[in-house]
């Protein structure tokens, strides 16, 4: 007999008995041979999880001069370096290098989740092998090997558990779940989901109490951590739209920049009105012009500017395009616990008779009050013995405690258990003294096959007091009576209390119900862990939540006014997250799809339900998967939040993909593009509005930067046509190019935030920067800079300057025009009437300065006026040339003003 090739492939040995699975394995508890072990392992490898090697460090520099326009730029560079301009040449080479450098140093994520995934496998196991445990590596691990697991240890594969003491796993690497989950030996059904198939242990799990014996199901790859190792690996990464339009932009800029020199080659070469040298470089110099080389540096500070400004809201930018795409964002799909509620349990109701209470605060601070909506008039004073006795078995029947640290309130233990402390707290009891008092005789411990837990405590009259808390229909089964009030019991009324419970767990609360029974003085300690306790009086139930964040509940009505879909998705229950949906003010919030129904959908069906759908609850990581790709299937715009292992393929996938940095796996922060430092929905939301400011800003330095280029290329075009000498050299060009960006252009990157840009629906993923309003403002100022830059150079011409100081004239023309351009964008963009007050920026006035002093500085400075062929200009002619620079600004001013115009008349 001899293993089948897929036994590791999705058999489901959890829906099996386990001597169905050891005869199944073709192992013993003893464990397999030596000679078994080696066949095995030639047969199915290591059990680890391949390693995939990424692109070197001198690769991905490399690859930042795979560029169009840099090619352009690099051959003008050698051509005039062959032509002995050396200034020009070094000049061109250095902007390339810089660029390259920005590039490199700024490139997005390198993608390091495989291998913290790989990590994450447990580097040793105790093996039973021959009849004898031994320890080894756990790569060494084959399907059928038997492991003995105490808490603490890392789980090595996947197992099916044989025998389990007390075991309790922290599996929210895989499931999301925050709070451990107990393993059984007994099988689960095979519709079962990940999250509740208690008899399997699952590879790089952790143990936090307990021991277990397990039989290996499945290694390597094939284990559920190797599924989604692959699941990673198979995800493309999608392009962020700046990147995309700026891709596009600049494949048709270097194509319309290669066609018009090489036309105007011909054409100089043609008309044999210039030697091929002076052509070559009046060519050097269009091209220089028209190239934006400065832009991508400027992009990438307004990108910075955005991380500094996400940094002070708790985001953490690890991918620089990213920020501009959250402006996009038209879905976020988030999950539930500690990032849209609080991931802290606290009690919200108690149940005592026909009374109903409301619990208010917040944690486990003992702050808040104990109300009852049916009558308001009620106080802390008023709330009676029934409530009371619930409150003490609350305090009594629990293994948490709680430590007040400098007015923050430490949990040891269970959360849940430490919120039941604090609603103890709030209804008056001391925690110290009740316990002392009521000292524990013995107990026994709650597990999901009893489902209840039991403690027998002695009284301050010498009496013994069984306390009895559990799941609702365990501890009703038990009791034959309840407790009305002081000394008052009636009968059980079993079905008023079913009705309670399906009341309150319709509002997301978890319910525990707790019973008492009193003995006499004689000493009877009758506690039997063999058999469940029975004819209890029934004290009453108290329901338990995680509450919304109020930021959230904010947060969350500022996406939809935004136009962006909030999606929940969880590892919870259809109902707790209803109801958690509803608190929120999600859209759809009746309507909750699970993972099971999700499975039986085709791709085509999931596309269509979920547009109308925004609650998933008990997904697997390949359901948020599909769900990411089905939202990004109808163009829209996809943000993920996730903080486990099995969020990394959604979170790579997404178009933004959102981290957890307080409880988030490395592997989740390494496949995410933000990360969240305060795990808080209301950040993911302040990020969204940044981005969208980033997005604006971007706009606006495309806007200040394409006129001014291809008005300064169009000078040397109309020179070239009509035989003129050139009123600029490439390396003039250079100089207003690279000053103007890196002083006039960063302005723009520092513009604060619009206070309306969360009021606004986000733009259409195919909406290009390069609209139409954009092509005819660039044709405008072109014009503009051209009759300007002729109207100087031929003043100069005509009072007898040197070609020198005319082009010198040209210059520092050109340097005014575009501070007044600078000006108009600011406070004139995006405006229809009036120009109006953007906000504060603090750089705009200091970098005009700048720009002003190094101007003059090149003018007058000998050693700059040598390197750029400038030459001094006089106190009136500098006058002129403001002049010059005002005139365009009204110019500009009246041109807006006619558009607005003639387009509210289009559209009355």
């Amino acid at each position: 007999m001899s293993l089948s090739s897929q036994t590791q492939v999705h058999d489901p040995w959890y829906s099996l008995e386990k001597d169905d699975v050891l005869t199944g394995l073709l192992t013993t508890p003893d464990g397999l041979t030596n000679d078994e072990v080696e066949r095995r392992r030639k047969k199915y490898g290591l059990n680890t999880i391949p390693e995939v090697r990424g692109r070197s460090a001198f690769v991905r520099l490399a690859l930042q001069f795979h560029h169009l326009l840099i090619y352009v730029l690099l051959m003008a560079s050698a051509i005039t370096a062959a032509l002995g301009h050396w200034i020009d040449s070094t000049v061109i080479l250095a902007v390339v290098v810089v660029n390259a450098c920005i590039g490199f140093i700024q490139e997005g994520k390198a993608d390091r989740a495989i291998k913290e995934i790989r990590s994450m496998m447990a580097l040793k196991a105790t093996v039973t092998r021959n009849g004898k445990r031994e320890a080894m590596n756990a790569d060494q691990l084959v399907l059928g090997d038997i492991i003995t697991l105490t808490a603490g240890d890392r789980v090595p594969a996947d197992l099916r558990v044989l025998e389990a003491h007390r075991v309790f796993v922290d599996e929210s690497m895989l499931t999301g779940e925050s709070v451990p989950s107990e393993k059984l030996e007994s099988v689960s059904p095979i519709s079962t989901p990940l999250a509740e198939r208690h008899c399997v242990l699952h590879s790089g799990t952790l143990l936090t109490t307990g021991q277990a014996l397990g039989v290996v199901i499945a290694t390597g790859a094939n284990t559920e951590l190797g599924l989604i190792n692959q699941l990673l690996r198979s995800v493309d990464v999608m392009t962020t739209p700046l990147v995309e339009q700026m891709n596009h932009f600049s494949r048709w800029l270097t194509i319309i920049i290669l066609s018009a020199a090489c036309l105007l080659i011909a054409y100089g070469l043609f008309s044999t009105r210039y030697e091929f040298s002076e052509l070559f470089m009046a060519v050097v110099a269009l091209s220089v012009a028209a190239i934006p080389e400065g832009l991508p540096a400027v992009l990438t500070i307004a990108l910075a500017v955005g991380v500094r400004a996400m940094a002070s809201r708790n985001v953490i930018v690890r991918h620089l395009p990213s920020i501009e795409t959250l402006g996009s964002v038209s879905v976020i799909c988030t999950d539930k616990t500690g990032t849209l509620t609080r991931n802290e349990m606290v009690v919200s109701t108690a149940l005592v008779g026909d009374r109903s209470f409301s619990i208010s605060g917040q944690g486990y601070a003992p702050v808040g009050d104990i109300s009852e909506p049916k009558n308001p008039s009620v106080t802390q004073e008023s709330i009676d013995h029934a409530l009371n006795e619930l409150a003490m078995a609350a305090l009594l029947c629990n293994d948490a405690s709680l430590e007040n640290r400098q007015d923050s309130w430490l949990v040891h233990g269970d959360p849940m258990e430490a919120a039941l402390l604090t609603f103890s707290l709030k209804a008056g009891l001391d925690l110290q003294s009740q316990r002392k008092v009521h000292p524990r005789i013995l107990e026994i411990p709650f597990n999901s096959s009893s489902r209840f837990m039991a403690t027998l405590h002695r009284t301050p009259a010498d009496e013994e007091v069984l306390l009895v808390k559990g799941a609702p229909e365990t501890i009703l089964s038990m009791c034959t009576h309840e407790l009305i009030s002081s000394n008052q019991q009636c009968p059980i009324r079993r079905q008023f209390w079913r009705n309670e419970v399906e009341r309150v767990a319709r509002q997301g609360q978890r319910v525990l119900a707790f019973a008492s029974k009193t003995f006499g003085k004689e000493p009877s300690s009758r506690l039997d862990a063999e058999s469940a306790p029975s004819e209890l009086t029934f004290i009453g139930m108290v329901g338990l939540i995680d509450p919304p964040r109020p930021e959230a509940v904010l947060s969350v009505a500022r996406c939809q006014e935004a136009g962006i879909r909030v999606k929940m998705i969880t590892g919870d229950h259809a109902q707790t997250a209803s109801a958690i949906g509803k608190a929120l003010g999600l859209r759809s919030s009746d309507q909750v799809l699970t993972g099971q129904e999700l499975e039986l959908m085709n791709d085509e069906v999931l596309s269509q339900e979920v547009l109308g759908c925004d609650i998933f609850a008990r997904t697997s990581p390949s359901d948020k998967l599909r769900l990411v790709q089905a939202l990004q299937s109808h163009g829209l715009t996809v943000a993920m939040t996730g903080d486990g292992v099995n969020d990394a393929p959604a979170l790579k996938r997404a178009n933004v993909g959102v981290a957890m940095g307080q409880k988030g796996s490395d592997a989740a922060k390494d496949a995410a593009d933000i990360i969240l430092v305060d795990d808080n929905f209301s950040s993911i939301v302040a990020a969204v509005s940044e981005g969208r400011t980033v997005y604006q800003n971007i706009k606006k330095v495309i806007y200040w930067t394409l006129p001014t280029n291809a008005g300064e290329a169009l000078i040397i075009g109309v020179a070239l046509l009509f035989g003129l000498a050139l009123p600029l050299t490439p390396v003039q060009i250079l100089w207003i190019n690279l000053a103007t960006t890196i002083t006039l252009g960063v302005v723009l990157a520092f513009e604060p935030a619009d206070p309306r840009a969360m009021s606004r629906p986000p733009r259409q993923v195919g909406a290009s920067l390069f609209s139409g309003r954009l092509i005819w403002h660039t044709a405008f100022v072109s014009a503009l800079f051209v009759f300007a830059g002729y109207s100087v150079y031929l003043y100069g011409t005509s009072q007898g300057y040197s070609i020198g100081l005319c082009q010198t004239l040209v210059v520092n023309t050109l340097v005014i025009l575009e501070i007044a351009h600078l000006l108009f964008v600011r406070y004139g963009y995006g405006q229809d009437n009036d120009w109006t007050w953007p906000g504060h920026n603090p750089v705009i006035w200091p970098l005009v300065a700048v720009m002003v002093f190094l101007q003059l500085l090149v003018t007058y400075a000998p050693t700059a006026q040598a390197v750029f062929s400038l030459e001094a200009v006089s106190l009136s002619d500098f006058l002129l040339i403001l002049v010059v620079g005002f005139a365009f600004l009204v110019f500009l001013e009246v041109e807006r003003r006619l558009r607005h115009r003639v387009f509210s008349i289009l559209h009355a």
